[in-house]
């Protein structure tokens, strides 16, 4: 039981050689139905595995990584545990399709339940109708794995009948309907199952009771003192999905008002929920049980992030944080202590919402719609220009570590002044996140009526230039004002798209059916702390 593979072998053949009837081999081929993820999407791997004549020996092929490889001595360790027999003689694995590189542990219990029935040690019409994943400890017990939830989808895509998965793993693939999700605990189960000898019941989620959370347990806006200006910024930031940049000297409550921006944007729609999830279901970040992302991701990278922990990679590439932020926020604090060639990785994210990775394995793109909120001080010291002991220079160079084209792409420039002692030890509380919820949520259904016909763009950020000239159009009194605005302020024509956006945005809070001066008034301010700072 606790000798190599090797071992057993070089015993093997010494038996046959002292007595040549008393074993024979068995030349059997079976089939197994898996499942691998390339990006966010999963593929179909067919597990073949012939047990044949020769000398003992066990080998994979269909390009296996270390892994993979490694899962020879794992599963014949869980079999042999799990009661089954050593099986002598050559037998091959193969992972089809051959030509894409497979990784991780997943195909442990496909590879097992290939390996019984190729050796006539199971026997199962079942083998064709179910997807099998999981990771195999030496015991036989069954480990939760990455992306059930891309592969759940996939094998409902291909006409399975089911899929067995881990049972850590079951809430996550339940939520994909018209699909036995079949959980299993150990390698024995399993085996029993396709042979129709255990009884294990479907899991089942319900996804409407998964979504009927509240925030009762989040930060709310009713604590935050004061900074009503910086509130409305963020309400409209929600309302239209914008981009912000927070600028103000340390201790005013920027990374605190950021934070607080996550409670009052609209609940995740299944379809996003389902997105996110993927995503997060191939980094591993879902919890034991976990189901779905039910929450609008919040994720806070710090300044010394490279691009790939940024925008992912790796010689195989991953997601990164902004694929992670994907229909969240993604807060970066203390923006030009980000290495400026980090920050300008982001540009094609922020407009095209979406990421791609190009690497020698291949190239990979992942979604990244999410709203960036990024904080910083004015100056070195964190004081005002006026204020600031850096020298003209060093407060220049500071600020020179975000380039034009970032900022531009950055819809609300908004300063954060310090909290006055008035405000601070007020008794009263601010409005809470609930009411300011509500507001956001009948601007987005505005907006989701507006663009019934476009179901990509999912709020005013996302506007192209058809959508712009459609849903933007101002009287020439409106647009005197903006053209005096871009004058004044010379913006860039990138700028003027942005502040048609925040003013759709600010007219949908209002309910108003057309952008008036009004509207138009408060997006430009929007833009002219940066002109104040950066010129």
């Amino acid at each position: 039981m606790g000798v190599t593979v090797n071992r057993l072998s070089r015993h093997h053949a010494f038996l046959i050689a002292l007595s040549p009837g008393l074993f024979h081999n068995i030349c059997m081929l079976s089939k197994v139905c898996s499942a691998a993820v390339n990006g966010i999407e999963a593929y179909p791997v067919e597990v073949e595995v012939n047990a044949g004549f020769g000398d003992t020996l066990i080998v994979i092929v269909g390009l296996p990584d270390a892994a993979v490889k490694e899962s020879r001595d794992r599963v014949m360790t869980a079999l042999i545990n799990s009661g089954f027999s050593f099986t002598f003689g050559r037998t091959t694995i193969n992972l089809a399709p051959a030509d894409v590189k497979k990784e991780g542990p997943s195909f442990d219990l496909p590879i097992a339940i290939g390996m019984a029935a190729a050796s006539e040690q199971m026997v199962s019409d079942q083998l064709e109708n179910f997807v099998m994943v999981g990771e195999l400890a030496l015991n036989g017990a069954v480990r939760p794995v990455k992306g059930v939830l891309p592969i759940a989808l996939r094998a409902r895509a291909d006409g399975r009948v089911g899929i067995l998965v881990p049972s850590e793993n079951a809430a996550e693939a339940a939520v994909v309907s018209g699909l036995q999700v079949i959980p299993v605990q150990n390698l024995r189960e399993a085996v029993g199952f396709l042979e129709g000898e255990v009884k294990l019941s479907p899991t089942r989620v319900d996804i409407a009771s998964i979504f009927d959370q509240g925030y009762d347990d989040e930060s709310d806006f009713s604590e935050v003192k004061g900074q009503e200006s910086v509130k409305r910024a963020l309400e409209i930031a929600a309302a239209g999905g914008h981009n912000v940049l927070l600028i103000g000297p340390p201790g005013t409550g920027k990374s605190m008002l950021a934070k607080r921006l996550a409670t009052i944007l609209p609940p995740l729609t299944i379809e996003e929920a389902l997105e996110t999830t993927k995503i997060h279901s191939i980094v591993g970040l879902l919890s034991p049980g976990q189901a779905l992302v039910t929450r609008r991701p919040f994720r806070t990278p710090h300044h010394t992030a490279s691009d790939a922990g940024l925008l992912g990679g790796n010689i195989n590439p991953t997601p990164g944080e902004i694929s992670l932020a994907h229909h969240g926020v993604l807060f970066l604090d203390e923006l030009p202590e980000f290495k400026r060639s980090v920050l300008e990785t982001m540009r094609q994210p922020l407009e095209e919402g979406r990421v791609t990775i190009s690497r020698a394995a291949g190239t990979m793109t992942f979604p990244s719609q999410f709203m960036l909120v990024a904080a910083m001080n004015p100056t070195p010291d964190g004081k005002m220009p006026g204020e600031s002991r850096s020298s003209p220079r060093e407060i220049q160079n500071y600020l020179g570590r975000i380039s034009g084209p970032l900022l531009d792409r950055i819809d609300l420039h908004v300063e954060v002044p310090p909290v006055k002692f008035r405000e601070m030890t007020s008794e009263g509380a601010g409005e809470p996140s609930a009411q300011i919820r509500e507001r956001v949520i009948a601007a987005r259904r505005r907006q989701h009526a507006r663009f019934a016909d476009r179901p990509k763009i999912t709020c005013n950020a996302r506007m192209g230039s058809r959508e712009l000239k459609n849903s933007c159009a101002l009287d020439e009194a409106t647009l005197e004002l903006l053209k005096f605005a871009m004058s004044d302020l010379n913006l860039s024509a990138r700028a003027y798209d942005r502040i048609l956006k925040v003013a759709r945005t600010i007219a949908d809070l209002a309910a108003a059916e057309t952008i008036s001066s009004e509207h138009i008034s408060e997006a430009i301010q929007y833009r002219s702390l940066d002109r104040q700072l950066w010129t």
